[in-house]
């Protein structure tokens, strides 16, 4: 039996030279006479990003880890043998013990990979693969369905969207399809802007056909004839990959005129952004599709009613669109059963940050943050203590180590003061100062602000100033209560999601660790040792007192 040599090609990994890996792999199979014995693929990412190189040997479920391209020759010889490589696996760091297969690894034990089932599987490149492992047979069953009965599928499925916001799916796209009018357009919002954040990137590298399938999908259920992904530019190997995509999906009749004979016309164009977070937000990107500055339209209209050229359209962000074809394949009740009572499915996180195995994961909604960061990401770096960890990038809000048993769902982090934002997890461990890390996020918000609202223009600047006084030690009395009710004025009176949204981690970090924020003010002290002027005014505090 001929066997596959998966090697990760993901961003991560292609950063850590997994493509020169590829390539002297492949030349020790050559010159070893091994070529017809194994299938050599180039795939997407695997996930375990700390780890990288990854590589995969199947059927044997064999997993290597950080393997180096001068390491290709042991690699071979072992494949050759027939034996494991032995120095490649990877160590369990709590018992020191190798293990042989990925399903060993714990960062993989408590893990459900849905939306992530071909990535790191399938080479993303060729639509045979996808085609091998059911790909587009969710568009055939879709085609055999009346649009209305698509849509009440999405919606039996709980499905919310996993851009921000968490809005019921089939409730946009029925709002689309009632929606006046015949020409309609389908939207993809692979403007992913998060600091830290690589889910819809990850996906859109290792799994493109899904994106475009769900899409497919979608612009049958609402009538739309033409869609757009809209995706940033700094993703240039998503990009290629997409547009290798569609050009094969076309090439096989999935795209174009008279889809599979059933009479349905689709065809997708990639729109490249210029990288400013603000597209994010579906009227700004709809702004940019159109030529012009990305800036946040009022609403209402909503883009259902009023969108792209005034007409109607359905925006979803990357891993919604890839969940549509596990629905209507496995069908709403199935996937239903996932997660819990409000929020439905599985939802893929990048983890980052002070964690030991940072990576690409996908869990069931509902697992709690004490399982994501130690059970999957393996605890804290160098042994230090768990302080907060950031959920939904700059959008969203810092929970602490008394939320580590809170499960992941959009209500119960709402509650709590975050949101689930597009999936990315931050972990700091003690020696984080967390008005310095407000500080960060909210200078990141006040650059990405488009300008076009006062609130959000002047208010997040005059927030910032704050926040830098506090990190140089010149706080003021009535500084933190100058904070909260100047979020508050941002959040009620901002134009669109980023003014509403970008005070979050202030107001976060704030609420649970007010008394941090207070020895910046009162006694002009950073305990985690971060923010410099203060560090030099302990210092030589401490330098005068010894003279005395």
């Amino acid at each position: 039996m001929k066997k596959t040599i998966l090697i990760c090609g993901g961003t991560g990994c292609v950063s850590s030279r997994s493509r020169p890996l590829f390539a002297a792999l492949k030349r020790e199979l050559i010159a070893r006479g091994l070529a017809d014995k194994f299938q050599l693929k180039f795939t997407g990412c695997h996930g375990f990003c700390e780890q990288g190189p990854l590589v995969l040997i199947e059927p044997d479920d064999i997993f290597y880890c950080q393997v180096k391209p001068q390491q290709a020759p042991d690699l071979a010889a072992a494949l050759q043998a027939g034996r494991v490589a032995e120095e490649l696996l990877y160590t369990v760091p709590e018992t020191g013990q190798k293990v042989k297969t990925r399903h060993e690894v714990p960062f993989y034990q408590k893990q459900q990979r849905l939306v992530l089932a071909r990535c790191g599987l399938i080479d993303p490149e060729n639509i045979e693969d996808y085609l091998a492992s059911g790909g587009y047979q969710a568009l055939a069953k879709a085609l055999t369905m009346a649009p209305e009965e698509v849509i009440a599928e999405i919606k039996a499925s709980g499905l919310r969207g996993r851009g921000g916001g968490g809005f019921p799916t089939g409730t946009k796209w029925e709002i689309t399809r009632n929606a006046p009018g015949t020409k309609k357009y389908v939207v993809c919002n692979a403007d992913e802007g998060d600091p830290g954040a690589f889910m819809d990137r990850s996906i859109c590298e290792g799994d493109p056909h899904a994106v475009i399938e769900g899409m497919l999908i979608a612009g049958y259920a609402i009538g739309a004839d033409e869609g757009y992904i809209y995706i940033r530019a700094e993703y240039p190997l998503a990009v290629k990959r997409l547009g290798i995509a569609l050009q094969q999906a076309e090439a096989k009749g999935y795209l174009g005129e008279n889809i599979l004979g059933k009479g349905f016309n689709f065809r997708i164009k990639i729109k490249q952004g210029a990288g400013a977070f603000v597209c994010g937000e579906e009227t700004a990107l709809i702004e940019s599709i159109q030529g012009n500055r990305g800036m946040p339209r009022p609403r209402p209209p909503f883009p259902a009613v009023s969108g792209l050229w005034g007409k109607p359209t359905n925006v979803n962000n990357v891993e919604t669109f890839a969940n549509v074809p596990l629905i209507i394949n496995q069908g709403a009740a199935r996937y239903a059963a996932i997660g819990t009572e409000k929020s439905k499915g599985t939802k893929v996180f990048a983890l980052t940050g002070k964690v030991n195995n940072t990576g690409l994961v996908e869990v069931p909604m509902g697992i709690t943050l004490r399982e994501i960061i130690f059970d999957i990401g393996g605890g804290i770096r160098g042994g230090k203590k768990f302080k907060a960890v950031q959920i939904g990038g700059p959008s969203g809000g810092c929970l602490t180590e008394e939320h580590l048993d809170l499960p992941i769902d959009y209500d119960s982090l709402l509650a709590a003061g975050a949101m689930m934002g597009s999936g990315g997890l931050v972990v700091m461990d003690e020696t984080t100062c967390m008005v310095e890390l407000a500080r960060f996020f909210l200078s990141f918000t006040r650059m990405e602000s488009c300008g076009k609202c006062t609130p959000c223009r002047e208010g997040t600047t005059r927030l910032l100033e704050i926040l830098q006084r506090l990190v140089e030690g010149k706080g003021q009395e009535g500084d933190l209560e100058r904070i909260e009710s100047l979020s508050r004025n941002i959040i009620d009176s901002s134009l669109c999601g980023l003014g509403q949204s970008a005070p979050n981690p202030v107001l976060s970090t704030l609420r649970y660790f007010r008394e941090e924020y207070e020895l910046h003010v009162r006694r002009q002290d950073c305990p985690a040792g971060v923010c410099k002027p203060l560090v030099r005014m302990r210092h030589r505090a401490a330098k005068l007192q010894a003279q005395a």
